[in-house]
Order: C-alpha cells, then sequence, then structure tokens
C-alpha cells in the first residue's frame, strides 16, 4: 500500500510540475537577438513603450508582450551617441501573428541600415 501511494504521489508531481512556456501565453512574445558588432544601448520595437534595454552582441533581450505585432516593426537603436532607424511604410495586405515566442535578429549592414529576419520561436 506505501509503495503504491509513493507511485500516486510520484505521478501527480510529475504532471503538475511539467509545465510549457505556452501553457502561460497571454499574447503576442517579441524578443530581441542582437546580430550586430554594437551593443544596444536601447532597442525599441514597435511602440514608445515596447523598449529592450543594454541587449550585447549575439544576446538576446527577454520577451515584451504586445497586444498585435507582424513579421516586421519600426525599430529605433540607441548606441551610444548613434541612432539607427528602421521604417516600415505600412503594414496593408499583412497578417497580424497569432499568440506566440518570436525573435526579431536585429542587425546592421556596412552602411549602417537596420537589418531584420524574423524567427519563430
Amino acid at each position: 500500500m506505501k509503495q503504491f501511494s509513493i507511485l500516486i504521489m510520484s505521478v501527480f508531481l510529475i504532471i503538475t510540475a511539467c509545465t510549457d512556456r505556452d501553457d502561460e501565453l497571454n499574447g503576442v512574445q517579441i524578443r530581441v537577438r542582437n546580430v550586430s558588432s554594437l551593443n544596444y544601448d536601447t532597442i525599441q520595437v514597435g511602440g514608445d513603450d515596447m523598449v529592450h534595454n543594454n541587449v550585447a552582441p549575439d544576446t538576446y533581450s527577454d520577451y515584451l508582450v504586445y497586444e498585435s505585432a507582424y513579421s516586421y516593426a519600426y525599430i529605433a537603436i540607441k548606441s551610444g551617441e548613434d541612432n539607427f532607424v528602421l521604417q516600415p511604410i505600412d503594414f496593408v495586405g499583412e497578417t497580424e501573428l497569432p499568440w506566440g515566442f518570436y525573435t526579431y535578429e536585429v542587425g546592421l549592414d556596412a552602411e549602417g541600415n537596420v537589418t531584420l529576419k524574423f524567427v519563430i520561436d
């Protein structure tokens, strides 16, 4: 009987302990990966309040929750005294992203233009 109780308790603990990050999904969650050689002091993705801070080269920011987002966005980077901007013209014909986890891999090309690669996590 004791072994049966231990088995039941073990199964219960395993079931309740196993959670997936998708279990607590509450919107479109986007993080930034810095694929440049510069440190991003701040990187704004979308609205004014959606700012990722201090993203070093080849590292990721934390996820921020967005009400809605697309596979590309307005991006403003501040790195020291330098500012870089990617300004989409419009989102006509684009479909909003479904709730999930995404990464914007943001870099700079040789001319200082912002590059963006969209990744589904």
